[in-house]
């Protein structure tokens, strides 16, 4: 059996991925999320990770808007991504390398 590369990713990074795109609210990250990676996280994951995130300054709540409160990347949350995608680049290129070796 072949492993999905789609599984298994985390959480927070998903998040951010989604927000990358501009603000969202719980349920459209959620939407977001699956669709851009087949992974479908349950609502206590994602305001687990979005409370995280919070806390640590990378994502911050909008007004209200009706009930839904969106929620929206921070420049340091931008920041933080991109490293953390340049360095998952990094490490794919050093795996691609040692696999055609």
């Amino acid at each position: 059996m072949t492993p999905d590369r789609r599984r298994g990713a985390d959480p927070s990074l998903l998040l951010l991925i989604s927000l990358a795109a501009g603000p969202k609210h719980g349920h459209a990250i959620l939407l977001d999320v699956e669709g851009f990676s087949g992974q479908r996280l349950g609502p206590g994951t994602l305001y687990g990770a979005i409370e995280r995130l919070e806390q640590d300054g990378l994502v911050e709540a909008l007004p209200a808007d009706d009930r839904r409160i969106p929620y929206r990347l921070t420049r340091a949350g931008s920041a933080y991504l991109t490293g953390r995608l340049e360095g998952l680049q990094h490490l794919a290129g050093v795996g691609r390398s040692r696999l055609s070796a």
